[in-house]
C-alpha cells in the first residue's frame, strides 16, 4: 500500500501524506483550488501537517513551471528552524530554569513591533549588536536595491528587525534529546521586512491578474509569468529575504550560545547545527523538468538532508534525516500544523488547561499565549507515522524551556 493518499481533481493529482491525520474541508478545497492550475507541474504534494493558509494551504509542495504563485510562499519568507546540539547535558542544568529563561529573553528581542517603530518597542533593537551589524553588512545593498525599485517596501524596520524573534508561533526552546544532551532551538524568519515583501507582491500580482482579465479559482492564487519584469524582481525579493532569515537564526543562535557560556563556560556546540528553510522558493528538478518549487510549511528533505520537526510548547520534537522521495518533492513538514485557528483556541482552552499541556517546562502560562497552546496543534506522533516514508527520526528532543514571541 502507498503511503499517500491520491487525490483526484479537475486539474493535477494531490499525493496527500495525511493517514490517520485529519485535513479540514477548506484546507482540501485550496489543494484542489491549486491543482487546477495551468502550469502547476505533475502533481501537488500535501504534507501530513496541511491546514488552512491565505490562497494555498501551509503544509504544501507546489512544483510550478513558467509560474510563481507569491502566496504558496506566504508572508513569512524564509521562516524556518535552527538547532544546535551542545556538549551540556540535562543533569547539569538548575532544577529552576526560570533566571536562564529571563537571560534569553533579554538576549534577543521578542514580540511585536508596534506601529512599525523601533525606538519604542520591545520585538526590535534600538542599538543593534555587533553581530546584527556584521550580518546586515552582508545584506544592505540587496536590500537597498530592491527598496528602489519598489519603495514602499523600505517603510519599516528591516536592520532592527535581524536577530529577533517575532511573535505568533515562533519560539526559543532548550531541549534534552534521548541521550540527555541539551540542545538549543529556535523558530523564525525574516520577520517585518519579508512580512512586506510577501505581501507587496502578493497584492502586485492580483493587479496583474485584474489587469489582463485572469480567471482564477481563488484570487489569492494569482501568479507571475516567468517572463514577465514582476517574476524576475520577486525572485530578486524573495530570495533577498530568504537569507535574511537565515542570517536572523544564526545571529539569534549565536546570543543564546553566549547566554549559555556565561553560566556554562566550557560550553561548546557540537557538530550537529541545522538551519533549514520551511517557507520559500527554490529552483529544482523534478520529473524531468525544471521547476520553481514553493514550500509553504514544509521542509525539504532530499537524500540524506537533515531538517528540524517541531512538536508545539508541550510535545516533542524531532532532528530529522530525508529519504529523497521523489513523490513528495524530496520534502517533509514543518511541523503538527494547526488543529484550529487561534480565536477557537482561545475560547476552547482555559489556562488550566494550558498549565497542565505545558507542565515541566519553563515557558509563559499566561492568557497571551493560549493561542499557542499544545492543544491548539495536531498530534505530532500522527504527524510523524503519516511520513514515515519521507524521513527517519535522527533524534528525538522534549523541551525544558520555551520563550514565545
Amino acid at each position: 500500500m502507498r503511503a499517500f493518499e491520491l487525490i483526484e481533481t479537475q486539474g493535477k493529482p494531490i499525493k496527500a501524506w495525511t493517514r490517520g491525520v485529519p485535513v479540514e474541508d477548506a484546507a482540501r478545497r485550496q489543494l484542489e483550488n491549486v491543482a487546477r492550475l495551468p502550469f502547476v507541474h505533475s502533481h501537488v504534494a500535501a504534507m501530513p501537517d496541511v491546514h488552512w493558509g491565505m490562497g494555498a494551504t501551509v503544509g504544501s509542495v507546489i512544483a510550478m513551471q513558467g509560474a510563481i504563485v507569491p502566496a504558496a510562499v506566504g508572508v513569512d519568507i524564509g521562516c524556518g528552524m535552527m538547532a544546535v546540539r551542545t556538549n551540556l547535558t540535562g543533569k547539569r542544568l538548575p532544577d529552576s530554569l526560570g533566571p536562564l529563561r529571563a537571560d534569553f529573553e533579554r538576549a534577543v528581542p521578542h514580540g511585536r513591533t508596534h506601529n512599525g517603530d523601533p525606538r519604542n518597542d520591545r520585538g526590535a533593537w534600538r542599538d543593534p549588536p555587533a553581530e546584527a551589524e556584521a550580518a546586515w553588512a552582508g545584506l544592505a545593498c540587496g536590500y537597498e536595491r530592491i527598496a528602489a525599485r519598489h519603495p514602499t517596501l523600505a517603510r519599516g524596520p528591516a536592520r532592527e528587525h535581524l536577530g529577533t524573534l517575532g511573535t505568533g508561533n515562533h519560539f526559543i526552546e532548550l531541549c534534552l534529546d534521548e541521550a540527555d544532551r541539551v540542545w538549543l532551538m529556535l523558530h523564525s524568519g525574516s520577520r517585518g521586512v519579508g512580512n512586506r515583501i510577501g505581501s507587496h507582491f502578493i497584492a502586485l500580482a492580483k493587479r496583474e491578474a485584474e489587469k489582463w482579465f485572469v480567471r482564477l479559482p481563488d484570487k489569492d492564487l494569482a501568479y507571475f509569468p516567468e517572463e514577465s519584469e514582476l517574476f524576475q524582481e520577486y525572485v530578486c525579493a524573495v530570495g533577498w529575504a530568504q537569507r535574511f532569515a537565515e542570517a536572523n537564526r544564526e545571529v539569534m543562535m549565536a546570543r543564546l550560545t553566549d547566554v549559555l557560556r556565561r553560566h556554562y563556560p566550557d560550553l561548546q556546540a557540537a557538530e550537529i547545527a541545522v538551519n533549514c528553510h520551511h517557507n520559500y522558493v527554490a529552483r529544482e528538478h523534478h520529473f524531468g523538468a525544471d521547476v520553481w518549487v514553493t514550500r509553504k510549511g514544509a521542509v525539504k528533505a532530499d537524500l540524506g538532508d537533515l531538517g528540524i520537526i517541531p512538536g508545539s510548547m508541550g510535545a516533542r520534537s524531532y532532528i530529522v534525516r530525508g529519504k529523497g522521495n521523489a513523490d513528495s518533492f524530496c520534502s517533509c513538514s514543518h511541523g503538527a500544523g494547526r488543529a484550529m485557528s487561534r480565536g477557537e483556541a482561545r475560547k476552547r482552552f482555559t489556562l488550566a488547561d494550558h498549565a497542565r499541556a505545558t507542565e515541566g517546562v519553563e515557558c509563559r502560562k499566561d492568557a497571551e499565549v493560549i493561542d499557542e497552546t499544545p492543544m491548539a496543534y495536531k498530534d505530532i506522533d500522527a504527524v510523524m507515522a503519516a511520513q514515515a516514508d519521507l524521513v527517519e527520526v535522527v533524534h528525538t528532543l522534549k523541551q525544558v524551556l520555551c520563550v514565545k514571541g
